[in-house]
């Protein structure tokens, strides 16, 4: 009988089929906006590994194996993914800071976090630098040389390179019909926003891989796309002006498909119990279309996760209390 692998052997290992499942959402970002996916990623994963090993050396602790386990580089890609592609690289290395110094290890470390440390990094950023934060490029970017000068702020974005997303178009639209979008608004594309509903294909299939690798359970993904798709549906009028979008589009566009197999799946701050990851999932789902459809800001998955790990401890109690009655 084969002897159990270590828990950070195990932990590597699950990191690095996280990081292995978002190579095609990487390639279709790369694809649709550039250069700037590279540049983010680049200084995303090499600010969290600096912030990892100088925490690891203010606390006294060995650099490995915390350093090696791939945590910190897959929050670190993560939230990269999330970031608007050629955004200033400060903006990018302070998300990336904080994702680990306030997501990570203010609460100790690798498996005591209670939120999700790149979903922190992210929506602190966008709280504080919100004009930074909605500027999304136009599909396929700039050149290398251009986007490396826009990042580090040595030329300005030329006219008509940024433009409003799918989700911005539809919370501020109030005279055009959800058919007159599609057909004349560039932002919309076939079923989605303009190359996201692919690129949210592009996750779908890297999350399909991790739950054919057992990577996680179908529970907290299949919770947030059911609720989302259900409550989509139900809000549902149509194509008139004051549609809030079909299903299919709420499915496909935004961070849909990153959040729901690669945001929410996420061990530490996410619940533990079946049915506890369930409703965390739904519970995501839920906010997700309330806050794009009514609040603030065009899509709200970073803050519905937030909001549903302060809920984890009652989840939890709630499906323990529940497996004790049907035990009883």
């Amino acid at each position: 009988m084969p002897l159990p692998e270590p828990m950070d052997e195990r932990l590597q290992q699950a990191m690095k089929r996280v990081l292995l499942a978002t190579l095609p959402g990487v390639l279709a970002l790369l694809w649709f906006h550039g250069w700037g996916v590279a540049l983010n990623l680049l200084l995303s994963g090499l600010t969290a590994l600096a912030v990892e090993a100088l925490v690891l050396r203010v606390r006294r602790r060995p650099l490995m194996p915390e350093l090696s386990d791939g945590s910190a580089l897959v929050s670190a890609t993560l939230l990269a993914l999330a970031l608007p592609a050629y955004c200033p690289w400060w903006l990018t290395v302070t998300a990336a800071a904080c994702a680990l110094l306030f997501g990570k290890h203010l609460w100790g470390g690798v498996g005591s976090n209670p939120f999700n440390p790149a979903m922190l990094g992210y929506a602190l950023v966008l709280v504080a630098f919100p004009a930074h934060m909605s500027h999304w490029p136009a599909p396929h970017g700039v050149g290398l040389l251009e986007g490396l000068q826009q990042v580090f702020g040595m030329q300005t974005a030329p006219d008509a390179w940024a433009g409003a997303t799918a989700l911005d178009s539809l919370r501020t639209n109030r005279s055009l019909t959800i058919d007159e979008l599609f057909a004349n608004d560039p932002a919309f594309g076939r079923f989605g926003g303009r190359g996201i509903e692919w690129i949210n294909l592009a996750f779908l299939a890297g999350g399909l891989f991790l739950l054919q690798q057992r990577v996680f359970s179908w529970h907290a993904p299949i919770g947030m796309l059911a609720s989302l798709f259900i409550v989509s549906l139900l809000c549902w009028n149509g194509s008139g002006s004051d549609s809030h979008g079909s299903p299919l589009f709420h499915l496909f566009t935004g961070a849909t498909m990153l959040g729901a197999f690669f945001i929410v799946t996420e061990p530490v701050s996410g619940a533990k119990a079946a049915l506890a990851r369930l409703l965390f999932g739904a519970g995501v789902g839920l906010l997700v279309y309330l806050i794009r459809t009514w609040g603030g800001y065009p899509d709200g998955v970073a803050f519905a996760v937030l909001l549903m790990n302060l809920g984890v401890p009652a989840l939890e109690r709630f499906a323990e209390a529940r497996q004790r009655r049907q035990l009883t």
